[in-house]
């Protein structure tokens, strides 16, 4: 039971994160109006707002005008639910989870605004790196301030020497700044180890997917790709299994 109501509370707070992704961006009020159809304008009715369920009975499709709705709504709540069930199976409910799900939420957020925007609002970077920091003095797994404040200055950092070094050889961005606040406040939460993982995973996957366009010429070689995009689920997965991965990695060369 505990798990259908994380699951249930994972699949509300998705839709309040869709709002955020939609609003945010556009500098819009989070909280009013009450949510409409974009293309008509139309209200949302209370039953036609159901997490996943309404998107369903709906056809993905506006009641009123009939403007199809966009395929991330559903994606978004779900995806929020199994992080959050994720994150319950491996913290337990408590103060644990409660950070590491504000910490998930905002890397949702912050990976559909960034592939839908090519932007990484600062309204969210920054009370995350501040979260982080404030989370450091409470939590009990050797993440301290020292290790948080050490974290988001080697992911930052790593990120701003490539973001200065390929504009002084190119002239033009090959990282946004908001990539390096991201870092910031992923550093924040993991620590610099897992940050230099997050980054490499990013890297990696990033690598993969401009590769796969490139090969079927939905791309080419100066197409820019969201890096937040990549470094959301990254971060995820090191928050939840990075430590695995470092001890699997480090096992390869006879280290524990």
């Amino acid at each position: 039971m505990t798990l259908v109501f994380v699951a249930l509370f994972g699949l509300a707070w998705g839709s309040f994160l869709n709002v955020v992704i939609f609003r945010l961006p556009r500098g819009l009020n989070l909280i009013r109006p009450p949510s409409a159809c974009p293309a008509c304008g139309a209200r949302v009715k209370p039953y036609d707002n159901i997490p996943v369920a309404a998107f369903l009975w709906l056809g993905g499709k506006c009641r009123r005008c009939r403007a199809p709705i966009g395929w991330h709504y559903p994606v978004v709540e779900l995806l929020t639910a199994l992080a959050f069930l994720i994150l319950a199976r491996k913290f337990g409910l408590g103060l644990s989870f409660a950070a590491a799900a504000l910490f998930a939420s905002a890397l949702i957020a912050l990976g559909f605004i960034d592939a839908f925007h090519r932007l990484l609002p600062d309204a969210i970077t920054f009370p995350g790196f501040g979260l982080g920091l404030a989370y450091a003095f409470l939590r009990r797994d050797g993440i301290d301030i020292v290790q948080s404040l050490l974290g988001a200055a080697v992911g930052a950092g790593f990120l701003l020497i490539i973001y200065g070094g390929y504009w002084l050889l190119r002239k033009k961005e090959g990282l946004g700044l908001g990539d390096v606040t991201m870092m910031l406040m992923i550093g924040s939460f993991l620590g610099w180890l897992q940050a230099l993982l997050v980054i490499v995973l990013a890297s990696l996957a990033g690598t993969v997917v401009g590769l796969s366009l490139l090969k079927l010429k939905k791309a080419g070689l100066q197409s820019a790709l969201p890096y937040g995009t990549f470094l959301a689920p990254a971060a995820f997965i090191a928050l939840v299994w990075g430590d695995a991965l470092l001890r699997a990695y480090l096992s390869l060369f006879g280290r524990q």
